[in-house]
């Protein structure tokens, strides 16, 4: 069930004041006042139904899983502006990640949690776990981003830059710019596994494009145009080291044990920008781990392989769970 927070008289770090901003959010599992609490930052185009049925990452997050809903609260926020409820964030240009995880922390505040066992997040979900973990060191034992980074790196400030551009320009813009996304959610190994070039007859199409086309339509029919402009903003504006703050010295400073997920195919949020966080850091903060996903699948794989991010997940979650 989606309930809603309202966060009055909140400020942009531009300076840019809003009455109002509701933040729609899920809870599952148990009482947050009384059980270990785990916050769930979901992915560009996703929402915050991480469990249950038609949950995002429902292998993962239930009862008797990894994160075990009969253990854990779990918490997942709709980032703002994700059209959720109708949400809209007026002039998004005016927002970036820093602002969500401000909004992030004042709806944890405002519901009564002060702490965290887990943040983690997958993709810019990621991204704004390291930007809550930034501006309060000491909210979370354990910071866990999936597939992402603390920053949006030239690649991606490259690729969200095409999306703006097909999400102003294009005829169809959310089916184009879902079409472009889904290349580099993928790997072209991923693509030939399971279409070996193979034709849907019917349409006179190659099943891959088939495949495109259906995923452009989709995100048509459920996302709305002006929240695919803004989160498509929000994934580019991701650093933690802005106003030249210093990367290293925030790292260092973040008291949880911190566990990259890095996905070895990941043409997006590509492996070797986590491995030069985990370098950088290292030798001045012990609890930081690094761990890769083996998979064909790119950056949609922390969707896909459920078993591997599963094993990895539970280096962190199997110490709470009862004999």
């Amino acid at each position: 069930m989606i309930k809603t927070i309202s966060i009055a008289q909140f400020k942009t770090d531009s300076g840019v004041s809003c009455d109002t901003i509701d933040l729609h959010y899920q809870h599952f599992g148990q009482d947050y006042n009384d059980a270990p609490v785990v916050l769930i930052n979901h992915s560009l185009t996703g929402d915050a139904n991480v469990a249950g049925p038609l949950g995002w990452w429902n292998e993962i997050v239930g009862p008797n899983l990894t994160i075990d809903t009969n253990q854990f609260a779990i918490i997942a926020f709709n980032i703002p502006g994700n059209g959720i409820k109708g949400s809209v964030l007026e002039n998004h240009l005016d927002f970036h990640t820093g602002d969500i995880a401000e909004i992030f922390y004042s709806g944890l505040k405002k519901i009564g949690i002060t702490h965290l066992f887990a943040l983690l997040g997958g993709s810019i979900g990621g991204g704004i776990a390291w930007e809550m973990s930034a501006r309060y060191p000491e909210l979370t034992d354990n910071l866990i981003p999936v597939a992402s980074d603390w920053k949006a790196s030239d690649w991606i400030i490259a690729n969200t830059f095409l999306q703006k551009r097909l999400l102003e320009n294009s005829k169809d813009p959310v089916q184009d710019a879902r079409i472009h996304a889904m290349l580099t959610y993928r790997t072209p190994a991923s693509f030939s596994e399971r279409f070996n070039r193979t034709k849907n007859t019917e349409k006179n199409l190659y099943n891959v494009e088939s495949w495109l086309v259906h995923h452009g339509e989709k995100l048509f029919n459920r996302f709305p145009l002006e929240a695919y402009k803004a989160m498509n903003h929000l994934l580019s504006s991701v650093d933690i080291s802005r106003n030249g703050k210093d990367p290293k010295e925030i790292i260092k400073k973040i008291k949880a044990d911190i566990h990259l997920i890095a996905i070895d195919s990941d043409v997006f949020f590509t492996p070797d920008e986590d491995q030069k966080t985990f370098e950088l850091v290292k030798e001045n903060k012990e609890n930081i781990f690094y761990h890769e996903i083996k998979s064909i699948h790119g950056h949609d794989a922390f969707l896909i392989e459920n078993e591997i991010v599963s094993k990895i997940l539970s280096k962190v979650f199997k110490p709470k769970l009862k004999p």
